[in-house]
C-alpha cells in the first residue's frame, strides 16, 4: 500500500482569551465578597435607614449610620444576595429609583452632621423595568449625579466588583473612586456592548477587550483614583485579605481628604469629573 503523503493539517491554534474578559469572570465570581460583606466588616455599630420618604424602600440599597474606626460616618452599598430566591427579589443587585432617592436623603442627612460618606458598588446599572423608569428612575440618577458633586462632606466610592452604566455613576460621583484589581467599570455590560456594535452577545470576549473597562484602563484614563490590590486569584480566594487591602486603602484616602477643606475639597471634586474623558486630536493644514 502507498504511503500517504499527504500533508497533515496543522492543528488548531489555542484560543487566547482576553485579559479583560479574565478579569471580567473574576468580577462575576459568585464567590466574591459582596458590598454588604466589606460593610459588615468594616463598619461597627450599623444603624440602617430605610424608605425615600416619597414612594417606598427599595432594600436593594442599604444607607447606614456607622462608625469607622470609631469615627461616625455614613455608609451606602447595594445588596445582590447568594441565594437564586434573594437575587431575584433584590434584582440582582440592580436598585430601584427608591434606592438612588434613599441614599441620597441619607447622604444629606450625613452632610447636615458633618459624616463623611462611604459607597460600596457592584451592580450592572440600575433597574430597567417599566415601574423602575414609570418612578423617574433617569430623574433619580441624574438628581444624585448633580447633588453628590457639591456634598459638602468627604466622599469615597469604591467598585468592588461591576460598576455599570448611570447605576454606578449615581453613586461614585466623589471624591475619590477606588477599584479592586479585578473590578470593572463600564457605560455598558460586554454582552450588550457586542448585540450593538456586531448584532452578537456571542462576541462579548471581543467587545470587552475594546470597552477599555479594566482597573488599569480605567485609572489610565483618569476616571478612578486609586487601584485596590486583590489575593491572587480573585477576592474569593481570600475574603478576609481582600477586606483588610480595602480597609488600609479607606484609611488613607479618608486621612488625606480630612485634610482639606470643603472649599478646596468640592473644586476638587468637580475639576475631576469636568476633565474627565476629553480627547484632543489636531489636524494639519493643508
Amino acid at each position: 500500500m502507498a504511503e500517504n503523503t499527504a500533508p497533515k493539517s496543522a492543528p488548531p491554534a489555542a484560543t487566547v482569551v482576553p485579559e479583560a474578559w479574565v478579569r471580567t469572570e473574576a468580577a462575576r465570581h459568585p464567590q466574591r465578597p459582596h458590598p454588604m460583606d466589606y460593610i459588615e466588616a468594616l463598619f461597627t455599630d450599623i444603624s440602617e435607614i430605610h424608605g425615600d420618604r416619597q414612594f417606598a424602600d427599595d432594600a436593594t440599597m442599604v444607607s447606614a449610620m456607622a462608625r469607622f474606626h470609631g469615627e461616625p460616618v455614613l455608609v451606602v452599598g447595594n445588596r445582590k444576595g447568594r441565594s437564586l430566591k434573594d437575587r431575584i427579589t433584590l434584582r440582582f443587585g440592580q436598585p430601584d429609583p427608591e434606592g438612588y432617592r434613599k441614599a441620597l436623603r441619607c447622604m444629606k442627612i450625613a452632610e447636615k452632621f458633618g459624616r463623611p460618606v462611604f459607597l460600596f458598588i457592584d451592580l450592572v446599572g440600575a433597574y430597567p423595568g417599566l415601574s423602575a423608569e414609570e418612578r423617574g428612575q433617569g430623574e433619580a440618577i441624574a438628581r444624585n449625579i448633580r447633588e453628590m458633586s457639591r456634598l459638602r462632606v468627604p466622599t469615597i466610592a469604591t467598585i468592588t466588583g461591576e460598576g455599570g452604566s448611570g447605576g454606578a455613576l449615581a453613586l461614585a460621583v466623589t471624591d475619590r473612586v477606588l477599584m479592586l484589581e479585578n473590578a470593572i467599570y463600564s457605560v455598558i455590560t460586554p454582552e450588550g456592548c457586542a448585540a450593538i456594535r456586531w448584532k452578537d452577545a456571542g462576541k462579548k470576549q471581543q467587545a470587552a477587550a475594546a470597552l477599555r473597562y479594566t482597573a488599569t484602563d480605567v485609572k489610565m484614563l483618569g476616571c478612578v483614583d486609586d487601584v485596590i490590590p486583590e489575593p491572587e486569584g480573585g477576592t474569593h480566594n481570600d475574603p478576609a485579605l481582600a477586606i483588610s487591602l480595602v480597609n488600609e486603602r479607606l484609611i488613607q484616602h479618608l486621612a488625606e481628604l480630612k485634610h482639606q477643606t470643603i472649599d478646596d475639597l468640592i473644586a476638587a471634586r468637580y475639576n475631576k469629573f469636568r476633565n474627565m474623558a476629553q480627547f484632543y486630536t489636531s489636524v494639519s493644514s493643508v
